[in-house]
């Protein structure tokens, strides 16, 4: 096996790949990023659970395929000139050349690395790399770490013939954007659940770029197929939250607020919360005007922020942390809330247009002299 390519482009694969790597298996194999050179040179890192594979232009003087220790092999290009990179393998000595610099290092068996798992074709869809980023990130806050409900530590996927839904839900709060897809095909509409790890890895592989993405979902698997990238999960199985029932629409306040003048309040009053000092924040819905309090052991914090429309004087507390991150997500200046009582939950839309997004935060009972 004998290839030369450019340092920046090995450095990158190598990079991607090494996200799907085990950092620690009882398979060795699993610790490496498997190179085949054939046409190209393609990059593999699996761990059981999620795999990438990209490929990279290459000058392929003889073919082969090996395993390297993901680690070392990252530390060593990382640490190269910005040069050709030379690699040739003999067996299982790998010799690495770049500049002056030059390694000898043992690589592995590549029959002891598994096979990526096939994905068995039901349905897909196309959509732009920047959509499909931006809906990760503004909704993979709100996926459970809880492993008592396995559904709920991955994402929704709902796809039509016009757009992808995609809701998160921890049990506290839940998340919810809706974007436009280029192009479906198969059912008229299909759903699976993408586990929340695999997930924050197709947010990175994403550019910020109206390229396209496709996503292929399998009978037990769903594949993101990124540039010359692929990233392959197992799907999550099991009864997904019926959400729609779950967020109360017909609610009696509604406030509108900039978004970005509701957030500083929040961070501010914030300041005295820390995960020793937990507290709750009061918050007063009044005309026109939101107040914001709350108090810790260290001290107590006040602030209010103008708001359009009356919310009748509603108390109501919330967790600080789950208000904020859904105010952080929100692609919009302007938001509206909208509440009922001070145990039912707090909805956060769009002030104005397409409802693209939704965000629900449920209440903390407030104790006296909170």
């Amino acid at each position: 096996m004998k290839f030369s390519c450019e340092k920046a482009l090995l450095q990158a694969a190598i990079s991607t790949t090494s996200r799907a790597v085990s950092v620690k298996s009882s398979i060795p194999a699993l610790e490496g990023i498997l190179l085949e050179a054939g046409d190209q040179l393609r990059l593999t890192g699996y761990n059981l659970e999620t795999g990438i594979r990209t490929t990279i232009p290459a000058d392929i003087q003889s073919t082969g395929t090996l395993v390297l220790g993901a680690r070392l092999f990252g530390e060593i290009i990382r640490k190269l000139p910005d040069d050709i990179v030379i690699f040739t393998a003999e067996h299982y000595m790998v010799n690495i050349k770049c500049g002056m610099s030059e390694f000898n290092i043992l690589g592995t068996d590549p029959e002891e690395f598994p096979e990526l798992p096939t994905v068995e074709y039901q349905n897909s869809f196309t959509i732009q790399q920047n959509k499909l980023k931006s809906m990760i990130s503004q909704t993979i806050f709100a996926v459970s770490d809880n492993e008592s409900r396995p559904i709920h530590t991955g994402s929704l996927f709902e796809v039509t013939s016009q757009d992808l839904t995609m809701v998160a839900v921890d049990g506290y709060r839940l998340a919810l954007r809706r974007e436009a897809i280029e192009q479906q095909e198969g059912s008229e509409t299909f759903s699976f659940v993408v586990p929340g790890a695999a997930l924050s890895e197709v947010e990175k592989i994403c550019a910020p770029t109206e390229d396209t993405a496709s996503v292929t979902q399998g009978a037990r698997h769903v594949m993101f197929k990124v540039g010359d990238t692929i990233l392959i999960s197992r799907r999550l199985e099991g009864e997904f939250l019926a959400y729609r029932q779950a967020i109360p629409r017909n609610n009696s306040i509604q406030v509108l607020g900039d978004t970005h003048a509701l957030l500083s309040s929040i961070e501010r009053v914030s300041l005295i919360i820390s995960d020793k000092l937990k507290s709750p924040l009061h918050c007063v819905f009044e005309d026109n005007l939101l107040k914001i309090s709350t108090k810790t052991a260290i001290g107590d914090a006040y602030d209010q922020c103008p708001v359009e429309g009356s919310g009748n004087g509603l108390e109501i507390g919330f967790n600080n942390r789950y208000l904020m991150e859904a105010l952080k997500a929100a692609p919009a200046e302007r938001v509206r809330l909208e509440l009922t009582t001070s145990v039912s939950p707090c909805v956060i839309l769009p002030a104005e247009g397409d409802e693209n997004f939704l965000y629900m935060v449920l209440p903390v009972r407030l104790k006296a002299g909170e």
